[in-house]
């Protein structure tokens, strides 16, 4: 038969609201698609050994160490913040006794680290150099994003980032070495910038509004995220986060925290929140206390950023500092960068100039906006190489046709011809007509599959207007499910299931579980008289509210009603 246990549980889980009930669920990790039918079936599983580690191992140190202290002492936690917490994890009684299974399962407490039980203060150099940290992890992060932007980055199945794209960043310079590329991804996927498909990293849209800011609004913005994103372990209130010495004791009962500490530890400092001693810099102080972090104390000691940049005859484009980061998003869309440092170059190549030509850029565009940008005016050899690639580039024009086609036209006909017998075109199914070409594909598809084979492709609308297209390939949106709607379908038929008298509901599993089990029981039963009697009986059958058996005294089949059973126990031998 059932353990009382169970039957206690089983009664406090119906008595919690959905949100509460939903949080349990999640934390003890819980498939929403479970076949449980009834309170009784969600109180034996979470009694279950499995689910009761995973249970203890969500406990943080204050309640985990109220526990360990009432097992070992075979008492009740003491009433406060710790008990409730336990209560609402279903490992103790609401009077705070611990189940059994939970007893059975809880390890006596592992000691505390006798690490230094706060940070130590953090010296000027400390600050300087958590600066310099600063500037180069949102400058790095900043430069995987936008190669992310430009080809997704491979998801291999951990989730971590593929090998052969930690070497394309570490070649084109965006990060130093392949953990920094790793440590930077983690960074971007707490804080929200980045999102993993089955397949691929890709940035999301608060990513590439992310790359717009400044850089030390790029820094606080990471680090507001990525502090909120800490596991309640490690939260000082829910707020701020509690010394770094404290981390590794967290959680004393999970295997696997002391690598998860580490790991949170390590991002930290990449993102200059801590020092290699776990300090917090000046700047970061009120983040670690769950407010916003000082900009201006940051911003004091990162470069100067430049809004300028020289523009010289060789094709090339000097920054003599951090250029401003909205600056440079644009400048590398027609500009290679060549080497990132205090001072950038770029390099612009009929590449580069017809990428931006293509991606919606055009020749008045492009010298209007270096113009402004240039302390030394828009060089004659750029000027020219601007207006070659401008002339050659409107030559094939992609948009719609307005009746649900798309259609590709070209002042010379021999270039359509081309296009209609180009093999790397052949999925497009063109087909010539006298205005042009015409394909059912989108004007999207048809435009970048042109623009992959090296054709001067313009994109224009219905009126012939050209139009930019935006190729990066950000992640979908994907809306936080609450709790409560993951597990809406269980929720619905613990409730549907649920019987208002629990008495009643908790006889009849005992009973069904007796007759498998063809377990001998002693029966109180009600008479007709008000008087009681005890029958024992090994029970052989449960259906239309009476419960079939042998008297084990009288040696006898006996039928009896279920609405006349007191109390059920197991005879003893």
């Amino acid at each position: 038969m059932a353990a009382p246990d169970a039957r206690t549980l089983a009664t406090l889980l119906a008595t919690l609201d959905d949100a509460s009930l939903a949080a349990l669920l999640d934390e003890r990790r819980i498939p929403p698609s479970v076949g449980w039918d009834d309170y009784f079936d969600a109180a034996d599983a979470l009694l279950d050994p499995a689910s009761v580690g995973r249970g203890l191992a969500s406990l943080s140190r204050e309640p985990a160490e109220a526990l360990s202290t009432a097992v070992a002492r075979s008492q009740a936690v003491a009433p406060g913040s710790a008990r409730d917490r336990l209560v609402r994890s279903a490992l103790v009684t609401p009077d705070g006794e611990p189940y059994r299974a939970v007893a059975s399962a809880c390890p006596p407490l592992p000691p505390a680290s006798d690490l230094p039980r706060s940070a130590e203060t953090v010296t000027e150099q400390d600050a300087a150099q958590a600066a310099e940290r600063a500037f180069a992890s949102a400058t790095s992060l900043a430069d995987v994003l936008q190669s992310a932007l430009a080809l997704p980055l491979t998801r291999i199945g951990s989730g971590a980032l593929g090998a052969s794209d930690r070497r394309r960043l570490v070649d084109a310079h965006a990060v130093e070495t392949a953990d920094a590329a790793d440590e930077l991804l983690a960074i971007a996927a707490a804080a929200g910038l980045v999102a993993g498909t089955d397949r691929h990293w890709l940035v999301t849209s608060r990513g590439v509004e992310w790359l717009t800011l400044r850089t030390v609004s790029r820094w606080h913005e990471v680090a507001r995220r990525v502090r909120d994103a800490l596991p309640a372990g490690l939260r000082r209130s829910g707020e701020g986060w509690i010394p770094v010495p404290q981390w590794p004791d967290a959680y004393p009962f999970d295997p696997s925290w002391p690598e998860r500490a580490e790991r949170w530890r390590v991002l930290f400092m990449r993102w200059a929140l801590i020092s290699p001693r776990g300090a917090v810099p000046p700047w970061a102080a009120a983040l670690a206390e769950g407010e916003d972090a000082d900009e201006a104390t940051l911003q004091a000691l990162l470069p100067t950023e430049v809004d300028r940049v020289f523009l010289q005859n060789d094709l090339t484009a000097i920054a003599p500092g951090p250029l401003e980061p909205a600056l440079d998003m644009r400048l590398r869309s027609m500009a290679h960068r060549e080497t990132r440092a205090q001072a950038s170059t770029y390099r612009f190549t009929a590449e580069s100039l017809s990428a931006a030509l293509t991606a919606g850029e055009t020749a008045e565009s492009l010298r209007e906006f270096l113009s402004s940008l240039s302390l030394t005016g828009l060089p004659q050899p750029l000027a020219y190489e601007i207006e070659r690639n401008a002339r050659r580039h409107g030559n094939v024009q992609v948009g719609p046709d307005g009746i649900g086609n798309t259609r590709v036209t070209a002042d010379d006909r021999s270039l359509l011809q081309a296009l209609a017998v180009d093999q790397a075109l052949r999925p497009l199914g063109l087909v010539m007509d006298a205005d042009g070409l015409l394909t059912r594909s989108t004007p999207e598809t048809t435009f970048w599959m042109l623009a992959d084979a090296r054709y001067p492709v313009t994109a224009v609308d219905v009126e012939g207007r050209p139009r930019m297209l935006d190729r990066h390939r950000v992640a979908a949106e994907a809306p936080l499910r609450p709790a409560t709607e993951v597990y809406a379908a269980l929720l619905a038929r613990l409730r549907e299931a649920h019987d208002t008298d629990a008495d009643s509901a908790w006889l009849g599993r005992e009973l069904d579980q007796a007759v498998r089990a063809h377990a001998v029981l002693v029966i109180v039963v009600r008479l007709p008289d008000g008087s009681n009697r005890e029958i024992t009986m090994e029970a052989t059958g449960l259906g239309g509210g009476r419960l079939r058996g042998r008297d084990r005294v009288a040696d006898v089949e006996r039928t009896l009603p279920v609405s006349s059973i007191v109390s059920i126990r197991p005879a003893t031998a």
